[in-house]
């Protein structure tokens, strides 16, 4: 018959398997019969006797194959970071190239503080920002950032 190991007492060798057939089975540390000490958690193969396990022989495993996992799969955009940085550069008071990655609403914030002279010395540094920040910016975060 063949089980799993369930425990062994490390003072005194006995122990207990859990037998295919659904029973448990004690056994004591003659009933061992390799070398070495059993663990708890080996696949064995034994006799029956009663509810006594004799001859435990542990049995070899197979190599499992590992599952690897795959590397997650790497964001994707339809925009390019040196379109957006170039069009903040010609025209990054008027929050174009927000409208190009798809940010509508600071784009007419943009467009609405060009209108005024205070406004347009807020989005002249705000686009020359943006401009470097997307510039510096990996291709990687830059599509995670700004999505299809």
């Amino acid at each position: 018959m063949r089980g799993q190991v369930l425990g062994v007492d490390a003072r005194t060798g006995a122990g207990q398997v859990a037998g295919d057939d659904g029973r448990r089975y004690t056994f004591g540390p003659d009933d061992w019969a390799d070398r070495g000490e059993p663990a708890i958690g080996a696949y064995v193969d034994f006799e029956t006797a009663d509810t006594r396990a004799l001859s435990i022989f542990p049995l070899p495993t197979a190599t499992q194959a590992v599952a690897v996992p795959s590397p997650p799969a790497r964001p994707r955009t339809d925009r390019n970071k040196y379109v957006a940085a170039i069009i903040a550069f010609l025209f990054g008071t008027l929050g174009i190239h927000r409208f190009y990655l798809g940010r509508t609403g600071s784009g007419i914030a943009m467009l609405v503080l060009t209108c005024t002279l205070v406004g347009l010395l807020v989005t002249g540094p705000w686009a020359l920002i943006d401009m470097i920040r997307y510039l510096v910016m990996s291709d990687d975060d830059f599509a995670e950032r700004y999505p299809r």
